[in-house]
């Protein structure tokens, strides 16, 4: 059995992951760090040089990959659950944890981010982050089987909840 954790970037998946893994003594694999060493770029060259579809067919490749494996704990991009077909592989051998926080908490973590290009193009960063959320809340629901809000808690709690309900 895989836990994998989806949600916006800057929800806390990877740091959460980390803790998670350390503690069941379980690899943590992430499906943009498999996708840039797979491909030998960034995620910032992969989609100006081919664009975002190419990306996101990389993606669900790396998805089935790591969902044919076992003990894992998955650290999904933000973008992974655009896809149904990423969903239903993943959930074959996982449980799939949701990880949430605010409009405002996602844009103060990953205000900085360089290794993510826009996904909207014009939009401001926090007008992006609210049409990319709101477009995305529908598909995050129905993939997970248990939801976590991060908003005010430490990382070591998320990954309590997680732990408690795996």
């Amino acid at each position: 059995m895989n836990l994998v954790l989806i949600g916006y970037r800057g929800t806390g998946k990877s740091t959460v992951g980390k803790i998670v893994a350390a503690h069941l003594g379980l690899e943590l694999l992430s499906t943009d760090a498999e996708i840039v060493k797979s491909s030998g770029q960034s995620i910032p060259q992969i989609v100006e040089q081919h664009g975002w579809e190419y990306f996101r067919d990389l993606e669900t490749k790396i998805c089935q990959d790591l969902a044919g494996r076992d003990g894992l704990v998955i650290d999904t991009g933000g973008g992974a659950i655009l896809r149904p077909q990423n969903v239903e592989v993943l959930k074959r051998t996982g449980k799939l944890f949701w990880l949430t926080a605010s409009v405002e908490t996602i844009g103060k973590r990953i205000g900085s981010d360089t290794q993510r290009p826009s996904l909207t193009g014009a939009k401001s960063f926090v007008d992006e982050i609210q049409e990319v959320l709101l477009e995305r809340l529908p598909k995050y629901q129905a993939a997970a089987d248990h939801v976590i809000e991060t908003e005010g808690k430490s990382v070591t709690q998320v990954a309590n909840e997680i732990l408690a309900r795996r």
